[in-house]
């Protein structure tokens, strides 16, 4: 028969003598980091982004006019190997997490990128490495299987390296300031409203200078350049090694998930006590995946509760369990959080989905439209992009000096809402923005049909291409509020050791729906038949982009649905917060009871902080 402690008094902490205070390693690892790294994390990511933009943004102008392409076929291979860059965060995050932590997860991953950045850089500069020039895009030569395979393995590379970059940059600069609740509230900016910020203006010059060098100068030099602004972000971001504070990785998150559930299933048939202070607990044990603070039980999935259930034989050694047995009250709790935060992050996949080829075929849009800024100057294509980003920068700092303090006002939320309203609606916009795209497309096309041009695809179609600038503002408005918001989600309800895992998992959302997005592509190519195809190889004039565009609108309207479903049904996760000294006071005001700590047989009275609220906040 199991043997359960006395009901009447709670269950100990078996943290032992040796177990040394949260908080006092909070304040321990807090004499490194803080603002002073920002500059060095910031260079980095600033000349990352810089060079991952220019290396991206025209990529599909590449492989249809200089390695010649067909349309959906170059379509579907940025689609690929992007999916498989926002799949491979996973492998990279887990490896940080697990044993080898985020600094080196990242330099590591960078060397990487770098490598797949130089192989293609080459292949742009060796005409033996591409097709013979095509200009008339008539009876093209392809690029045969050996070229093929130069892009293929650069692209490989860069996929690899952005695996370890992606999950573990935001995380790593998040860990250098103090993103604990009541420190953030006490702010007047959020930390990833300015990350964001800093973020567009380095896609902001990519988009301009190395597009327009890539079209007008050449692709040796328009590769090139973001390949060395690679290799100075990694040694920027190197010097500030010692700066830096790294926390350790606590061990394999998917591993401690696995032995919650292993534990629970064998005690499957155990009832689990009413009073949850009979479920295990140990701070010695949860002291290196806790620093923050120790996640409070909850009511939600109790099932899982059975692997804190303490039995006779366990008593024996509880300072010491096995963790395939018995599992701590906090453990339980980062797999319910994980749990329940799938939902949410599931309703990304379909959202990505959606958009997934928009932006390669905007530029085609665009390069058969009036470029012309002057009778000389004409815009690439490809650079129209910077509208989305000029709207996501400026909206960045309309969100956070007038959006948040109106919101404020009528919700009373020190953050202005929440981020699932914040990501709902980022989501509701994005369909306005489909709907958009398609009116545009429908107007692109009848302009074409009166001039007589359905039928010349190199023809300049008279229509100013700033027709497309509308469909570009909505989507930036879309996603201050839907791609920030996802992130922060995935930031703030993640375990506090499984922060580079969760920022993966917001990466895997992209993945899955760039799959998802080829799916689409290419079910559209095929049952739309050769004659009247929606998407054609070579002719978008003849095509129906538009019939496209609202077949997605359709697709995220069944995914809103989902998200607001999904949203007010979820419950944020209880965390028993750590302190720092200046912040005793103001904790002790604010606790609401106490308890016995019976560790060791001590029976001194420890205040108790107000369990969190955990009632549903959509």
């Amino acid at each position: 028969m199991m043997k359960l402690p006395d009901d009447t008094k709670p269950m100990p902490d078996y943290g032992g003598d040796k177990a040394e205070d949260t908080t006092t390693v909070h304040a321990k690892q807090r004499q490194r980091g803080g603002v002073r790294t920002m500059p060095f994390i910031f260079a980095n990511e600033i000349c990352d982004k810089f060079a991952a933009t220019g290396f991206h943004a025209n990529m599909i102008t590449y492989l249809t006019q200089q390695l010649n392409l067909p349309l959906v076929q170059a379509s579907n291979t940025l689609t690929n190997f992007g999916g498989t860059s926002n799949f491979t965060p996973l492998i990279g995050a887990l490896i940080a997490d697990s044993f080898a932590g985020r600094f080196w997860t990242i330099i590591v991953a960078s060397i990487i990128y770098e490598l797949g950045m130089v192989s293609i850089t080459i292949s742009a500069v060796l005409p033996s490495l591409r097709p013979p020039p095509c200009p008339s895009q008539q009876n093209c030569q392809e690029a045969s299987n050996s070229q093929l395979w130069v892009l293929y393995i650069s692209l490989l590379l860069t996929s690899l390296g952005t695996g370890g970059i992606r999950p573990c940059v935001v995380t790593f600069a998040a860990d250098q300031i103090d993103m604990r609740k009541s420190s953030v509230l006490a702010r007047s900016w959020n930390f990833f409203n300015w990350y964001y910020f800093g973020m567009g203006l380095a896609t902001l010059t990519a988009l301009t200078v190395i597009v327009y060098i890539q079209d007008n100068v050449g692709w040796g030099w328009g590769l090139g350049i973001p390949t060395i602004a690679w290799a100075i972000s990694i040694l920027a971001f190197a010097i500030g090694s010692p700066l830096y504070l790294k926390i350790k990785p606590g061990g394999s998150p998917l591993v401690r998930l696995a032995q919650v559930t292993v534990a629970a299933f064998k005690k499957r048939k155990l009832a689990v006590p009413r009073d949850d202070a009979l479920l295990y607990r140990n701070t010695e044990l949860d002291a290196p995946i806790s620093v923050t603070g120790r996640l409070l039980h909850s009511d939600q999935f109790k099932w899982f509760d059975k692997a804190a259930i303490v039995t006779e034989e366990e008593q024996k050694n509880l300072k010491n369990p096995n963790l395939w047995k018995l599992n701590t009250v906090h453990r339980i709790e980062e797999l319910k959080s994980i749990t329940r935060m799938l939902p949410i992050w599931a309703s990304g996949i379909l959202a990505v989905t959606a958009s997934s080829h928009i932006h390669s075929f905007v530029v085609m849009q665009a390069r058969s439209m009036n470029r012309h800024l002057t009778h000389s100057f004409e815009i690439p294509p490809a650079t129209l992009s910077i509208f989305s980003t000029l709207t996501v920068i400026g909206g960045l700092v309309l969100y956070e000096r007038l959006f948040v303090p109106l919101a404020r006002r009528f919700t009373k939320n020190p953050a202005g809402i929440t981020c699932l309203q914040r990501m709902g609606i980022g989501f509701f916009i994005n369909i306005i923005a489909t709907i958009v795209s398609a009116v545009i497309e429908t107007k692109r096309k009848q302009v074409a049909a009166d001039h007589n041009l359905l039928d010349l695809p190199n023809a300049t179609i008279p229509i100013s291409v700033f027709w497309l600038v509308p469909q570009y503002f909505v989507h930036g408005i879309s996603e201050v509020f839907s791609s920030v918001g996802h992130m922060e989600f995935m930031y703030d309800q993640s375990p506090e050791s499984m922060r580079s895992t969760a920022t993966a998992l917001f990466w895997i959302t992209i993945a899955i729906g760039n799959y998802l997005g080829t799916a689409l592509v290419t079910l559209v190519y095929k049952y739309t038949g050769p004659e009247n195809n929606w998407l054609p190889d070579r002719n978008l004039n003849r095509g129906k982009l538009d019939y496209y565009y609202y077949l997605v609108t359709v697709i995220q309207v069944v995914n809103f649905v989902y998200y607001v479903i999904s949203a007010w049904f979820y419950v944020y996760k209880p965390l028993d917060e750590a302190k720092d000294d200046d912040d005793d006071q103001d904790a002790e005001m604010a606790a609401e009871g106490k308890k016995l700590d019976y560790s060791n047989g001590n029976h001194a009275e420890l205040e108790m902080p107000a369990k969190s609220d955990t009632r549903r906040i959509v």
